[in-house]
């Protein structure tokens, strides 16, 4: 590192106040809390929305979104600009901003460390790496070139070569990385804003080894100060973190204007401490808000809504308390999915694909939405949802079919037959037909279980409810141990590709917890990869869904709509469609300290 850049680092340090006299001033302390435990805050690791809270402000990707600009717009995050790509899409080169540090760390010998390209490098190759096992290894695989070659050499060799060259990552010079494609690709620089892809530093991968999920080290404007697991994390703001202020890169809504002038020439982040709370039942999260030990609930939950609003509006008697509301339907969709290793409901022989569609074609999504959603959101017809590239909104795959009668009758032709007069039904060699479906113990998920326990008597099958914390169940999910779970998909960019790929085939045991694999699916999948948005492109996702009706490894639900709530001590808090959380625009009512 030159002198230069060594110096003001250390500069930065000094000038800031340590942050045990930043976590002292409670005026610029943020609550908040999460409805689920997190799995992992290892980034190439974890895929949770959870995970995510810490992981997105820890740690930095190439690209970020625009807080207030609508529709949402790329911008760079530790790049000087965006990438160019010289070639029409199949080479991208990425130029790192100089002078941006991990936060100190045992690992960094008393040392700073900068941030630079060959940092990115490492980050993507750990996503190939067989023994990381990285869910989001769909985003480079079939994408990188080279990656292939390199994942089969690692699973026979046992382990994966860092040193070894890769024909899709070129660190230039310090500050460069050239990423070739195997095919042009103008929507990658989506990927390279995807939080999970923000960038590791070697030497605490490997000081922490197994235990990196709970050592977090990055760029982000804040540093993990505390962590029970399950229960509580704390975010300290990050003490040598760069001078960053907002800029909007586009136009900003009316509604967000206000924000927008608030934000101007502040250094980020104005947060000095946010304490995230694990809330997992929904009236006990309700009631720490509604008493003000938490700020900010930025999911309210959907058998509570009739609690904040009144004829789909923030309830008067809260508007006068100065809590604050905004209903945003973030890109998303819900489903219940089947196992299609499974013996029992998996398979693609006709009497199995008769099962799955009788067991959908059972469930009333409509009251689903009704009793479990209390109305906040609209019946899914299809997996891509509605405000992505891709979408179509004529299109009609018949995916909210409710008809028991036909379930029935279909069950009866293909031998599902009740043998013993017990009221259920046995599988055509006269084996017990059991179906399991595992969920988490919440009150919620309660009702959903007697909901789907109901549907199944109505034609005879046998319902048996498995439970577990929800990290457990995606960990269960992954190694294809889950007959019958329900799920959702929150855009991590905003394409049809995003949610399609979930049932695309090689990406079984990552986000495809269906473990689908259907030869046509995946070419037409790969197929609408090389094509820019269009109505070609769109038509082929119009047929990949065709196919999953008619192979039924899902049953679709709902695309729900998400219910945010903020007490008046909270400024600057915006929705965002695709962000769960961006705390280092956020800001508390009280003096800003040094500013």
């Amino acid at each position: 590192m030159r002198a230069a850049a060594r110096s003001a680092f250390l500069l930065s340090l000094a000038l800031v106040p340590a942050s045990g006299a930043l976590a002292a001033d409670p005026a610029r302390v943020l609550k908040v809390m999460l409805p689920t435990a997190e799995t992992s805050f290892d980034p190439q690791f974890a895929s949770d929305a959870a995970s995510d809270t810490v992981i997105s402000e820890v740690f930095e990707a190439m690209l970020d979104y625009d807080y207030l600009v609508r529709p949402v717009k790329l911008v760079p995050r530790t790049l000087e600009a965006m990438p160019v790509t010289p070639d029409g899409g199949r080479t991208w080169i990425c130029r790192v901003k100089k002078g941006i540090f991990f936060t100190p760390d045992p690992a960094f010998g008393g040392k700073p460390r900068e941030l630079t390209a060959a940092d990115y490098a490492y980050t993507y190759r750990r996503v190939l790496d067989p023994k990381v096992k990285s869910p989001w290894l769909w985003l480079l695989e079939g994408r990188l070139a080279g990656a292939g070659e390199a994942i089969r050499a690692a699973q026979k060799a046992g382990r994966f070569d860092y040193e070894a060259p890769l024909a899709g990552l070129e660190v230039v010079d310090r500050y460069t990385l050239r990423i070739r494609l195997d095919a042009p690709d103008f929507r990658f620089p989506f990927v390279l804003a995807v939080p999970y892809l923000g960038a590791v530093a070697r030497e605490v991968v490997e000081r922490y080894g197994l235990d990196l999920g709970a050592h977090p080290v990055g760029t982000g404007a804040f540093r993990l100060a505390e962590y029970k697991r399950s229960t509580r994390m704390v975010l300290e703001r990050n003490p040598g973190y760069r001078m960053d202020t907002y800029v909007p890169a586009g136009p900003v809504p009316a509604a967000s204007q206000e924000i927008a002038a608030a934000l101007k020439g502040k250094r980020l982040p104005l947060l000095d401490r946010v304490e995230v709370s694990v809330i997992e039942e929904a009236q006990s999260r309700w009631l720490a808000f509604r008493n003000g030990e938490i700020d900010l609930d930025a999911l309210v939950p959907a058998d509570l809504s009739g609690e904040l609003l009144a004829g789909g509006k923030l309830r008067p008697e809260l508007a006068a308390q100065g809590i604050h509301h905004e209903a945003a339907m973030r890109p998303n969709a819900w489903w219940v999915y089947f196992n299609m290793d499974d013996p029992l409901v998996g398979g693609y022989t006709p009497d199995k694909i008769a099962l799955r569609r009788a067991i959908a074609m059972a469930y009333d999504a409509a009251e689903g939405l009704r009793v479990l959603q209390k109305g906040r959101g609209v019946l899914a017809q299809s997996l891509v949802p509605p405000g992505v590239a891709g979408y179509d909104p004529a299109w009609n795959f018949g995916a909210q079919t409710f008809d028991p009668v036909a379930a029935r009758a279909l069950l009866d032709r293909f031998g599902y037959k009740d043998r013993d007069g017990d009221g259920f039904r046995e599988l055509p060699d006269g084996k017990p037909l059991v179906l399991e479906r595992w969920s988490v113990p919440t009150s919620t998920q309660r009702e959903a279980d007697e909901l789907w326990t109901r549907s199944m008597n109505a034609i005879g099958i046998r319902l048996a409810i498995r439970k577990d914390k929800l990290p457990e169940l995606r960990k269960m999910a992954r190694q294809g141990k889950i007959p019958f779970r329900a799920d959702g998909w929150w855009a991590d960019y905003p394409d049809a590709e995003n949610f399609l790929q979930l049932l695309y085939g090689p990406n079984a045991g990552q986000e495809n917890q269906a473990r689908f694999r259907l030869p046509e699916y995946d070419r037409l999948y790969d197929q609408a990869r090389a094509l820019p948005d269009g109505p070609e492109r769109t038509a082929l996702f119009g047929r990949m869904q065709e196919l999953m009706v008619a192979y039924a490894p899902m049953r679709l639900t709902v695309h729900t709509i998400d219910d945010h709530a903020w007490h008046a001590r909270v400024r600057n808090y915006r929705a965002h469609p695709i962000r769960s959380f961006s705390f280092r625009y956020y800001d508390v009512s009280g003096p800003v300290a040094g500013r």
